[in-house]
Formats: structure tokens, sequence, C-alpha cells
């Protein structure tokens, strides 16, 4: 019989918090009888190329390979983080790239996976820079810099980030109901699974259910889809 589903996000994997890489290791560890594992977005911090050197980097390629490696598949979706990991980090990993949004069909579900934060419309500022990120020229004009650059540049982008949620209301920097609905109703899915707003819940509305992940700080969270069951789980991350 196949094993469970499992689907996890914003983990913001840095140096900065090893405590997460370990209880992400610890997750690792206890699900390697998984079918497949969806990572839907910032599993780091930021990134800064898939050449990136950083002892961080090396450590969580270790420890998917060891869970690919006991047998389930991982899939990836870019974050607003991580969005230039690119297919030669991916192929290290054993993973597969899924676009933003990916529809999939899964143990009887008609799944709709998104990172989530194209589902925020009502911040404007946001997502005129996600436009500007997600263009191939931008991203290629960014890789084209040595690594020490590319850090610096990824630590100013994080801070004007910071500097931007703060001025702006808690709302704004939410989903659009709108916006889920058109996706859910394009997509021909009655379930929504998403991730970005760190706002982890089950939302019962018009066009079906939608399926909120946490982000990984006091608390762990990941949703679990077995025997046709979905169901939203959270542990305690030791710090």
């Amino acid at each position: 019989m196949p094993g469970a589903t499992y689907f996890i996000s914003d983990l913001h994997l840095s140096a900065e918090r090893p405590e997460i890489t370990t209880a992400f290791g610890q997750f690792l560890d206890r699900h390697r009888d998984a079918e497949a594992l969806y990572i839907l977005g910032d599993l780091f911090e930021f990134w800064i190329g898939d050449d990136d050197d950083s002892a961080i980097v090396h450590d969580v390629a270790r420890l998917l390979q060891q869970f690919r490696q006991a047998g389930p598949h991982i899939y990836l979706m870019h974050g607003n983080r991580d969005f230039l990991l690119g297919e030669r980090y991916a192929a290290r990993l054993g993973a597969t790239i899924l676009p933003d949004p990916s529809v999939l069909e899964i143990d009887g579900h008609r799944l709709l996976l998104m990172h989530g934060d194209s589902l925020c419309t009502r911040d404007l500022e946001y997502q005129q820079f996600r436009t500007m990120v997600r263009s191939p020229e931008w991203q290629q004009g960014a890789l084209s810099h040595s690594l020490e650059e590319r850090r610096a540049l990824a630590a100013k982008l994080r801070a004007e980030s910071k500097h931007a949620g703060s001025r702006k209301a808690e709302d704004i920097m939410d989903v659009t109901g709108n916006e889920v609905a058109r996706a859910m109703t394009e997509a021909q899915c009655r379930t929504l699974i998403h991730g970005h707003t760190h706002r982890p819940a089950r939302h019962e509305i018009a066009s079906g259910v939608r399926w909120v992940l946490g982000d990984w700080e006091q608390k762990g969270w990941y949703l679990k889809l077995e025997k046709g069951e979905i169901n939203l789980i959270d542990f305690d991350i030791i710090q």
C-alpha cells in the first residue's frame, strides 16, 4: 500500500536558525515511508544560486538525498525567497521542480498547489516586485554576479522586504478571496494547498477547501494526505 503524501512550506532554512534544520532532518527521518514530499516554496530563507557553497546548502542537500534514497519522491516549488533555485540543485537532491501553480490528482483528490504569494493581489507593491524578479532577464542578471555580490543583494532584499512588511496592514499581505476563487475555478479544483502567509488553517469557502501551511518557527507544520483524508499537523520545535 502506498505511503502518505506530505506537504510543507516556509521553513526559511538558514545558518542563523540551526534548530529549524535539525527539526527538518528529524521530520524527514520520521517519514521515510512516505509516498512523496511536496515542498511548496521558501525551503530556504534566501537562495543566491545553485553554485552557492554555503554549509547550509550542503547540509540540506545531504538530508534530502538520504530521504530520496529511502524511497519517497520529492517535489519543489519556488517561493518568494528561493525563486532562483534551479534544476542543478534539484537534480542534486533527486527532486522535481513544480511550476506554480500545479494541479495534481492524488489519492482521490484533485489538488491545486501554490506557494501563495500570487494570491495576495492587494499588495500591489509586492506583485510588481514579484513580476520583476521572476523575469528571466532579471534572474540572468542577478546570477551573473559573484557569490559575494549575490549574498549582499539577498541581504538587501530581505531588509527591504522586512521594512515594507512593517508598513503594511495585515490584511493587505493575506490572500484575496476573489483571486482564490478565480484560481480554484480556473484549475477546476475544490482543494487548494498553499503557504506564504504564515497563517496555518483550514478554510471552508464557496470554491471548496483552502488549506494554509504554517511557517516553521516555534512549531513545524505539515499537511498529511493518507487514505483520502487530509490533516493539518503541527509539532514543537526545540529551541
